[in-house]
């Protein structure tokens, strides 16, 4: 027959033998101290009129997250996608991460017409294990006339 009552020595013998268990396996002091919190940490300041408008990338616990980049000079789609990604991976370096350890791609076209030849340039600069992707055609063309932006997420 199994008892729902246990008796008080017994219960407070219990209470003792698991918190001396849980003291050897350091549950409790990892329970009572707890990690700092994670602090932002961002690269170059991009400034509007002397006011912070954003940074080239942002890192967070093991993350960063790079700002759109883009190519600003007379060009095709295929320079600009070449000078874009070697941008992108300028940031990453700068960051700490590479380009084989990038999550997340999204990609904006001026043209839409350009996806072809823009996928050409683009194929294999993220190692064997490309990371997802989104392409979008921008309505009233990318920032700058560039052909192309692309910005990312990666981890360190």
């Amino acid at each position: 027959m199994i008892s729902t009552h246990m008796k008080p020595e017994r219960r407070s013998i219990l209470k003792r033998l698991f918190a001396s268990v849980a003291g050897v396996a350091g549950i409790g002091a990892a329970a009572k101290a707890a990690p700092p919190a994670p602090q932002k940490e961002v690269g170059d300041i991009t400034m509007l009129q002397d006011v912070p408008l954003f940074s080239s990338h942002t890192k967070f616990n093991n993350m960063v997250f790079v700002a759109g980049k883009g190519a600003h000079f007379e060009g095709d789609i295929t320079a600009h996608t070449k000078h874009v990604l070697d941008e992108v991976e300028k940031e990453l370096l700068k960051a700490g991460s590479s380009m084989d350890k990038v999550l997340k791609v999204s990609v904006f076209l001026h043209d839409l017409n350009d996806y072809k030849a823009m996928n050409e340039a683009y194929k294999g600069r993220f190692g064997n294990k490309p990371p997802c992707r989104t392409t979008v055609a921008v309505y009233g063309g990318v920032p700058g006339n560039s052909l192309v932006e692309i910005d990312c997420i990666a981890y360190i």
